[in-house]
């Protein structure tokens, strides 16, 4: 007898996801990157929920600041693991990376009348993400970037993102730093301006001289000042201004520093970690070697404050009273500080200030960076602290 054709309305619908190999689907959730896209990813399929684990790439945004000691006792934490390795990423809160820091307060912006309304803000703060941006304060659970990312056994490229800089400063005032960190500071650069104006009428021309002259705003460069700094920059206030930018980016990024011990002792197979902000003020960045250095060699840190304890520096400033970039940005009272600590700088044979400090910032400020180091440069030391 032969046999009857199968009915094609009672055929198994074919899942094209099984189809995938797990290297396709890796390839796709590192892309994704991003820690809470990752959760909703593992309620998909049983086969999501177990690859998800092995993603190499993870992002972690950050949409407010909390404090770790407002984290879930461990009773919860124990319970909260016993629910399921992924069920911290469902809950989509986590927060504790910024603690309170005490010692910006003298340091945290221009005007001393902000300084102590800034100051409180840090300390009644915390860091959590909240599903579609809201948040239930009365009944939430937070937890922690170090508890949330337990969930992923193989992590090799970390990138987290805080909701803004730390640093209050007016609007118009330019100030970005890069900080590479080991088991201390390795190197760290500022790049400030009082103020940045976008000049439409500027007439940029191919090709310029770093310290060109710029004779009704027709050329690009630097005014010709001879690569000096003014008088005027010791007695108005300038310089002072100078080592409060420097002393407060030291602080936000030790005070970040300090707050990625747990993460990097935990997680062995991380290449680099970066800790930055939404606000693109501060980027703190750390490869391989320095990740290792970190695990292996105690960290020295100053407990009160919460923070890196930052040693020795030698420093040098380059600075412009007024320069106008390629795309007609025009920074005033442009400044790039470079930082090594002392015995680095003692030991180690000095890198070219131009392969390292132009790198640091994405353009214009690359090209600004640039221009300055063009300049007569100043040399500074400050003490440990």
């Amino acid at each position: 007898m032969s046999s009857l054709p199968s009915d094609p309305l009672h055929t198994t619908p074919t899942d094209h996801f099984d189809r995938l190999p797990d290297s396709l689907l890796l390839l796709i959730f590192n892309n994704i990157g991003d820690v809470k896209a990752l959760g909703r990813c593992c309620l998909v399929s049983r086969r999501f929920h177990s690859l998800v684990p092995q993603v190499d790439n993870v992002v972690v945004r950050v949409d407010c600041v909390i404090s770790d000691d407002d984290c879930s006792p461990s009773s919860s934490s124990d319970k909260s693991r016993a629910a399921g390795p992924f069920s911290n990423l469902f809950r989509l809160v986590f927060g504790g990376i910024v603690k309170p820091l005490q010692a910006l307060g003298q340091f945290l912006g221009p005007k001393r009348s902000i300084l102590n309304e800034t100051l409180n803000a840090h300390s009644s703060s915390s860091l959590s993400v909240g599903d579609d941006g809201e948040m239930d304060q009365g009944g939430v659970t937070h937890h922690s970037p170090t508890q949330v990312l337990r969930n992923f056994d193989e992590i090799r490229f970390l990138r987290i993102e805080l909701p803004s800089g730390e640093l209050g400063i007016d609007d118009g005032v330019l100030l970005k730093w890069r900080a590479d960190f080991g088991s201390t500071l390795d190197n760290c650069v500022i790049l400030g301006a009082t103020s940045v104006v976008n000049n439409v009428h500027l007439q940029v021309s191919d090709g310029f001289c770093g310290n060109s002259s710029a004779t009704g705003g027709s050329n690009v460069g630097i005014v010709d000042d001879n690569g000096s700094i003014p008088e005027s920059f010791y007695t108005n206030g300038g310089l002072k201004l100078r080592v409060v930018w420097t002393i407060s980016s030291l602080i936000a990024a030790s005070a970040r520093h300090y707050l990625l011990q747990p993460i990097i002792a935990e997680h062995k197979t991380l290449d680099s970690l970066v800790l930055t902000d939404a606000d693109g003020q501060g980027v703190l960045r750390m490869n391989r070697d320095q990740l290792e250095e970190l695990r292996v060699k105690p960290l020295s840190a100053s407990s009160a404050s919460k923070r890196t304890q930052v040693p020795a520096l030698n420093m040098r400033l380059w600075y412009a009273p007024h320069l106008e970039l390629p795309n007609g940005v025009v920074l005033k009272g442009a400044t790039l500080v470079a930082i090594r600590p002392s015995e680095l700088s003692a030991s180690k044979k000095e890198v070219s200030d131009a392969s390292w400090l132009s790198t640091a910032f994405e353009e214009p400020y690359g090209t600004a960076a640039k221009m300055l180091i063009k300049r007569r440069t100043y040399c500074l030391e400050m003490n440990s602290f």
